[in-house]
């Protein structure tokens, strides 16, 4: 059979899955897909593609290497509702590790995302009651409970980004172990970070012309001031970070304790939007043995 994915990397978006992707891509004996982000099982325009597609992504590697991707988009419920179906379809013994970070910060960090992208031009406040996908993808157990429910929680591996970023050879170590690689794996500190939202800037074809483009490095670096060219990147560069009014983020802990309660349970932990940091920092918890009908 042709290489395939052995483990995937299924979520959450925002909370440094690229970076993982890129730490996993340089151990020796697993391979990661060069297109970060195949989509293959939620999106239909890339699952039209057929099998074949998908499993080209995969044809570099070595018959020996375990093989990895990462589409965050798996688990963003409801937008995506086949996603669990087809992968059972292809895959089910598929391994699974799913990123969380704060529910609040990783709606904040996709909000930018989404503004970078114009999906989205008003402010926080007002797009945390438009576009409820802020919400649903920050509700982590919802997003875990078909998984297991389908797979069974004993694969699915879950990961913080708050303790990923304190301890992150330690993590690096317990995910290898889950993906069954026997290797010594190492960190890379001077890899660079990935995603910095708060740098990002709003996409704009005719700027990225005026500064961007390589063919007239020269003729900008003659004629155009860096300052000017410093200056007009800024005109596209969220100013600040967005801030939430005090309601919104009362609104935001009473939804999101409901959902890190039925989280921590899975976990044998008591979770909260006040603690979550400095627990699941100082913490490393895999699922507890519930029978499978705890679970749901």
């Amino acid at each position: 059979m042709s290489n395939c994915p052995d483990f995937i990397i299924i979520g959450a978006m925002k909370c440094a899955t690229s970076s993982l992707h890129e730490q996993l891509a340089l151990q020796p004996g697993i391979f990661m897909t060069e297109l970060k982000e195949p989509n293959f099982f939620s999106n239909d325009e890339q699952y039209n593609r057929g099998m074949e597609w998908y499993l080209s992504h995969f044809a570099p590697a070595k018959p020996d290497d375990i093989c990895g991707e990462s589409s965050t988009h798996y688990t963003k419920l409801p937008t995506y509702p086949q996603t669990i179906d087809r992968l059972l379809q292809h895959f089910p013994n598929v391994k699974l590790i799913y990123v969380m970070r704060h529910p609040i910060d990783r709606l904040v960090s996709q909000y930018i995302h989404e503004w970078t992208e114009k999906v989205i031009s008003v402010g926080i406040n007002q797009a945390v009651n438009e576009y409820p996908e802020l919400i649903a993808y920050s509700q982590y157990s919802m997003q875990l409970k078909p998984y297991f429910d389908t797979f069974g929680q004993e694969r699915v591996l879950p990961v913080f980004f708050e303790r990923m970023i304190a301890h992150p050879q330690q993590e690096l170590e317990r995910v290898c172990r889950f993906i069954g690689y026997e290797g010594k794996p190492v960190w890379d500190d001077e890899l660079n970070a990935q995603n910095v939202s708060t740098e990002r800037m709003r996409q704009s074809g005719w700027r990225d012309f005026l500064v961007e483009a390589p063919g007239l490095k020269q003729l900008r670096r003659w004629f155009i001031p860096k300052s000017f060219r410093t200056w007009v990147r800024s005109l596209w560069m969220m100013k600040k970070k967005p801030e939430l009014e005090p309601q919104q983020i009362e609104k935001l802990q009473a939804i999101f304790d409901e959902d890190l309660a039925t989280l921590g349970s899975w976990l044998g932990i008591s979770l909260s939007c006040k603690n979550l940091k400095a627990v699941v920092k100082h913490d490393p918890r895999d699922w507890v043995a519930l029978p499978k009908q705890e679970a749901k």
